[in-house]
Parts: structure tokens; C-alpha cells; sequence
């Protein structure tokens, strides 16, 4: 799942290869340009978020991310616009991977079904090695303003997706109440969940995927319909 720095979730469609066949959306493999990309910025997240939890975002410069991640600074700014803005490709693993999920999901199935799922059905960074770096990173929201401020920011952009997703499948405006409660429900949920999972102290906690199930499932019923 592609992550997506400033325009949130906006992305999420396009960068998961999106495409219709015999009617029905799709969830298939991004162009390999596409896929070098992210993998670029995801590797800029990773060397971010180590160098900001070892000393700070504040002691933490452009050029000392673009130096661990093997890049010069002036290509770090072709992919970001702040050094806080390039952790955005950890923060958004749940927001991209159920805004592509709707968009693909068949319109004669109830749209719950598809943000509630299994399990199994969501992507498990929990046997990921990128799993301890997104709990760092969102250990680092806590204590790093700048950093909760990108946390909140990528969930607001993802707020505005998921309503436009619910009302042009209930025939709603986006603007209109309805999608945007269901839209906060969800987003809400998914926020949670995430910082439910990283802030646990618990040696046994949960894996993500599980949590973010449990989350979608105290929030199906404002989903339904």
C-alpha cells in the first residue's frame, strides 16, 4: 500500500493500481515507477523517524534524512515539503489500505462488509519490519508537535476521501451530514486503532491488523446502509 505524504488519502486509489473489469473495481499492482516511488519514500520515513527517535525532530535536519536514506536534499524535496512530512508514508498504512479497498469494493455488496472484513483480509505490519518504526513514529506524536500535527493532517485528508467514497455510493453529496459522520466514524476508528496498538505497553498486545478489525467492528453500524 502506497503511503501518501501532504494530499492524504487521496492517493490511495492510483497508487494501488485501481482498475475496472467487467464493471467492477479492482485492487491491482501500481506501474513500477510508481512502485519505486513509494519505496523511496518509504525509505525516507524509515531513516526520518530513526533519526528523530534517536535525537529529536528539532536536532534532526532535511540533510541529515536525505544522507541516511542515500539521497540528496534536493531530491528529499521532490518527494516532501517538511522534514515532518516525511514520515506521512508509515502514518498512512490503514487510511490507504481501506480508501482503495472501498473504491474497489462491488456496489451490490454493503459497504460495512468491506471496512469490517477479516482479519486476514488487512495487511499485517505487525510481522512487517517496518512495524517497530511506525510504533516509534507514533510513540513520536505524543511528544513531537510537529509530528502529531502531520498524524492529525494525514487523517483529516482521509476524512474528505472516505466521505466522497460513502456518498457517491449512497447518492449523497460529500458535504452532506451523513457521509461525513460515517466518514469520522471510520476515520476515528482507524485513528484509534493505530494509536490503541503503538501506545500499548503490553508485551502480548495485539497485532495491528487485529486491532484495526476490532476498531472497524465497534464502528460497523454507523457504516451500514
Amino acid at each position: 500500500m502506497e503511503a501518501v505524504h501532504a494530499g492524504g488519502a487521496q492517493e490511495a486509489a492510483s497508487a494501488t493500481g485501481e482498475t475496472a473489469v467487467g464493471g467492477s473495481a479492482r485492487l491491482g499492482r501500481p506501474p513500477l515507477t510508481e512502485r519505486r516511488k513509494a519505496a523511496t519514500r518509504l525509505e525516507i520515513a524509515r531513516e526520518a523517524v530513526r533519526l528523530f527517535a534517536e535525537r529529536g525532530v528539532a536536532a534532526t535536519t532535511a540533510e541529515d534524512i536525505a544522507a541516511a536514506a542515500g539521497i540528496s536534499q534536493r531530491t528529499l524535496w521532490r518527494y516532501t515539503s517538511s522534514k515532518e512530512l516525511c514520515v506521512s508514508p508509515l502514518l498512512t498504512y490503514a487510511l490507504d489500505f481501506v480508501t482503495a479497498l472501498m473504491r474497489s469494493w462491488p456496489r451490490d455488496r454493503p459497504l460495512a462488509e468491506a471496512v469490517v472484513g477479516t482479519p486476514s483480509s488487512l495487511p499485517d505490519t505487525a510481522a512487517d519490519t517496518d512495524a517497530e518504526a511506525l510504533r516509534d513514529l507514533v510513540l513520536l506524536t505524543r511528544t513531537e508537535p510537529g509530528l502529531r500535527a502531520v498524524w492529525l493532517q494525514v487523517h483529516h485528508d482521509a476524512e474528505l476521501v472516505f466521505a466522497e467514497v460513502i456518498a457517491e455510493r449512497t447518492g449523497h453529496r460529500p458535504d452532506d451530514l451523513e457521509p461525513r459522520v460515517q466518514a469520522t466514524v471510520l476515520n476515528g476508528a482507524l485513528r484509534i486503532a493505530v494509536e490503541q496498538w503503538a501506545w500499548s505497553t503490553d508485551p502480548q498486545r495485539a497485532p495491528l491488523s487485529r486491532t484495526i478489525h476490532r476498531a472497524l467492528g465497534i464502528a460497523r453500524s454507523a457504516l451500514s446502509g
